[in-house]
């Protein structure tokens, strides 16, 4: 009854994963559960993913499995488990993510990972900014993604505490410079923006429960709009402004350098779409200080894939094109301090 749309060689990890996922899901669901139409979607960052069918009797469900793949030192990503909670809580106080089914426990035999609903959409930024088929959900996405991130600001920070201890929570800045200095890399661009960074630090602000990669190719679209909120790995607590300024980041503006709000929209509309629905005003010079931040954070991950590559712990055409980005990172980064940018 399975289909795989994947390659099978002896080093193929993929049938045992399936052979034990499949009896993962008998054991949630009964002896009778099948698998089926199971298809790769990515091995991406931090997690692989599979799409497939729970089928019971004559009902079908499509879910996707989510597995820890990257484990290295230092590594800016939360494990598999705060994930699911982070899910769960988004989805109580409304933000639309997929529905979490159930984590993998420890006679699963499949490290650390979880299954969640699947949600059909788009989420290849080319398509989502310029195929008239989003043309309606561009519309809305200042108003939308304004309200989403109302809505996970306003949850109880308490709710996550399991999150405190994470550097990003503590030392947002700090966590990069440790990073950094794990990978032993000198880049003077960068050590000159912490040096701003430093010099311009936000006064200390309310501490809210933050997406942490909150922008577009991180969201399932459909003609409608936003439809679930993905990749909560780089969750943690701090400031408000931190998701502002990487939704604005000019690295996610995927060419529509003059629409800074995910190369979508403008800043005003999404700034009184966030004041309406939260009731708190944005402040642009601090979005302003956290995409200087997200240039740098952004540099930094980029630097771990690269190194992921070279050192042969992770190699794969996409992280080794990751150290060029580095450098074209750093360009804009320089180009927004001095003002070029907006």
């Amino acid at each position: 009854m399975t289909s795989m749309n994947a390659p099978n060689s002896p080093v193929d990890p993929l049938p045992p994963i399936i052979d034990r996922l499949r009896l993962a899901v008998r054991r949630r669901f009964g002896e009778r559960a099948e698998l089926d139409r199971i298809d790769v979607a990515t091995l991406g960052g931090s997690n692989r993913t599979l799409l497939f069918d729970l089928v019971e009797g004559a009902s079908r469900r499509r879910l996707v499995f989510r597995q820890e793949t990257y484990t290295l030192p230092n590594s800016p990503f939360i494990a598999p488990h705060p994930q699911f909670k982070l899910l769960q809580i988004a989805q109580k106080h409304g933000v639309p993510v997929p529905e979490p089914v159930f984590e993998f426990a420890p006679e699963d035999e499949l490290d650390r990972g979880y299954v969640v609903g699947f949600v059909e959409g788009e989420t290849l930024p080319r398509r989502l900014l310029h195929d008239a088929k989003f043309a309606k959900a561009r519309e809305g996405f200042c108003v939308q993604a304004a309200e989403i991130l109302a809505r996970l600001h306003a949850a109880d920070p308490a709710e996550a505490a399991f999150l405190e201890e994470t550097p990003d929570s503590q030392d947002p800045l700090g966590a990069q410079l440790a990073r950094l200095d794990y990978y032993g890399e000198a880049h003077p661009a960068l050590e000159l923006a912490v040096r701003w960074l430093e010099r311009y630090r936000p006064a200390a602000p309310r501490r809210v429960l933050l997406h942490g990669d909150f922008r577009v190719g991180n969201m399932i679209m459909g003609p409608d709009g936003i439809r679930a909120v993905l990749d909560w790995e780089c969750s943690h607590l701090g400031a408000p402004m931190e998701d502002f300024g990487w939704l604005c980041l000019r690295s996610w503006r995927f060419g529509n350098h003059e629409l800074p709000v995910g190369g979508i929209g403008l800043r005003e509309p999404f700034y009184a779409a966030y004041a309406a629905a939260s009731g708190q005003q944005v402040d642009a010079e601090e979005v302003r200080w956290w995409e200087i931040f997200g240039f740098v954070r952004w540099m930094v991950l980029n630097i771990m894939q690269a190194h992921g590559h070279w050192s042969e712990e992770r190699r794969s055409p996409a992280f080794a094109a990751c150290g060029r980005n580095t450098c074209l990172i750093e360009y804009e980064m320089l180009m927004s301090l001095l003002g070029h940018y907006a």
